[in-house]
C-alpha cells in the first residue's frame, strides 16, 4: 500500500506538467512521494554507511538561503523606505499571528513537549522563500513580497529566539542565545554571501541562479525525508493531530494576514500579498533549528507537515486569485 502511494505521487508529479489544474503542484507531489518513502523505508533516510544524513541538514539549509540571497538586490531593501507601511505591517502581522497561532493550535489539539514546540517553531520563523513564487503566480505585489521575505529573514535572529523562549519555554528548554547564533550562521551569513555575489559578481550569480533552484528542491526533499524517517514513530502516534493543527495554523495565517491587511488600510492586491507572506513559513530554517539547537527530530515534525501542506494550499489560493484579479483604485501600497 505504501509503495502504491509513492508511485501515485510520482505519477501525479509527472502528470502535473501536462494537466492544467495540477500545474504548479509538481514539486509538492515529489515532496509527498519522498515523505511516503521515508515512512516506508526509514533506514534509507537516516544513514548511508557511517554517514548520518541529519548532519547534512544545516549545509542544505545554507544552500537554500544562499540561493535566496542570489535573487535579492539592494532595491529589495530600499523598498522598506518607499513602501514602509506595507512592509512593516506584513512583518508585524507575520511575527504575531504565526507564533501565537502555533501555540494556540498546539494546545487546542492536545500537543505537548517537542511536538508542540515544533508547531510553535514553524510559526516563529520568517516568511518562506516560496511565497515570492506564489505571489508571482497569484498576480499580487511581487516587490512587496520579496521585500517582506528579505526583511523578516534579516530580523529573525532577534525575533525568533524571543518568540520561542516566550511561547515554548514551558515545553522544552530554549537557549535563546544559542538559537540566535545558529540563525546567524545558518541563515544570515549565506544570505549575505548570496547578496554580495549578486552585487559584485552578477555574471556568476546569474549562472548559479540557473542551477540552485534544482539544488534547493533536492535539499528540501532531503530535509523532509530525514525528518520524517527520524520521527516516524511519533508521527504514527500523533500524525493526525499534527496535520490538523498545521492545517488550521496555515489557514489562520492566510485569513488573518489578509483581513489584518485590509482592516489596516492595504488595498486588495497588497492584502493578498500579506496573506501569503503571513501564511507561508521557512520550513528549512525551522528544521535546521530543531536539529541544531533543540537537538530534537520530533520538533522538526511541525515543519515537515506544515511545508508540503502550505505548498498545496498556497498554490490553490494563487490559482483562485489569478482568476479573480484585484480591483484596486491604487495598485500599490503608497509610501507613508
Amino acid at each position: 500500500m505504501s509503495i502504491a502511494l509513492i508511485l501515485i505521487f510520482i505519477a501525479l508529479a509527472v502528470t502535473s506538467r501536462r494537466v492544467k489544474w495540477l500545474s504548479g503542484l509538481g514539486f509538492t507531489f515529489v515532496v509527498l512521494a519522498v515523505g511516503a518513502a521515508a515512512m516506508t523505508f526509514p533506514a534509507a533516510f537516516i544513514s548511508w554507511g557511517d554517514f548520518e544524513l541529519k548532519s547534512a541538514i544545516t549545509p542544505l539549509v545554507q544552500v537554500i538561503l544562499l540561493g535566496m540571497g542570489l535573487t535579492l538586490t539592494l532595491d529589495d531593501f530600499r523598498r522598506v523606505f518607499t513602501m514602509p507601511r506595507g512592509v512593516i505591517l506584513c512583518c508585524v502581522l507575520h511575527y504575531t499571528i504565526m507564533p501565537l497561532g502555533g501555540w494556540c493550535f498546539a494546545h487546542l489539539f492536545g500537543l505537548h513537549g517537542a511536538v508542540a514546540t515544533g508547531l510553535i517553531l514553524i510559526g516563529s520563523v520568517p516568511s518562506g522563500t516560496s511565497s515570492n513564487v506564489i505571489s508571482l503566480l497569484a498576480r499580487v505585489n511581487v516587490p512587496l513580497s520579496v521585500t517582506v521575505t528579505a526583511v523578516s529573514t534579516l530580523i529573525s535572529p532577534l525575533i525568533t529566539p524571543f518568540a520561542m523562549k516566550w511561547l515554548a519555554g514551558e515545553e522544552v528548554p530554549i537557549d535563546a542565545g544559542a538559537m540566535m547564533v545558529s540563525i546567524l550562521k545558518m541563515v544570515i551569513v549565506p544570505l549575505l554571501i548570496g547578496l554580495s555575489v549578486q552585487r559584485l559578481l552578477p555574471g556568476v550569480a546569474k549562472r548559479l541562479v540557473r542551477v540552485l533552484p534544482y539544488v534547493a528542491m533536492f535539499a528540501i526533499c532531503t530535509i523532509i525525508g530525514v525528518t520524517i524517517a527520524l520521527s516516524r514513530e511519533q508521527l504514527l502516534s500523533v500524525g493526525l493531530a499534527v496535520f490538523a493543527a498545521a492545517a488550521c495554523h496555515n489557514a489562520t495565517g492566510y485569513l488573518l494576514g489578509y483581513w489584518g491587511g485590509r482592516l489596516s488600510g492595504l488595498n486588495e492586491t497588497d492584502a493578498r500579498t500579506c496573506a501569503l507572506e503571513v501564511g507561508i513559513q521557512n520550513g528549512g530554517m525551522a528544521t535546521g533549528l530543531a536539529f541544531n539547537v533543540l537537538q530534537s527530530p520530533t520538533a522538526a515534525l511541525g515543519a515537515a507537515v506544515f511545508g508540503p501542506w502550505s505548498a498545496i494550499t498556497s498554490s490553490a489560493l494563487a490559482s483562485w486569485w489569478r482568476k479573480r484579479p484585484a480591483n484596486d483604485e491604487d495598485q500599490t501600497t503608497q509610501p507613508q
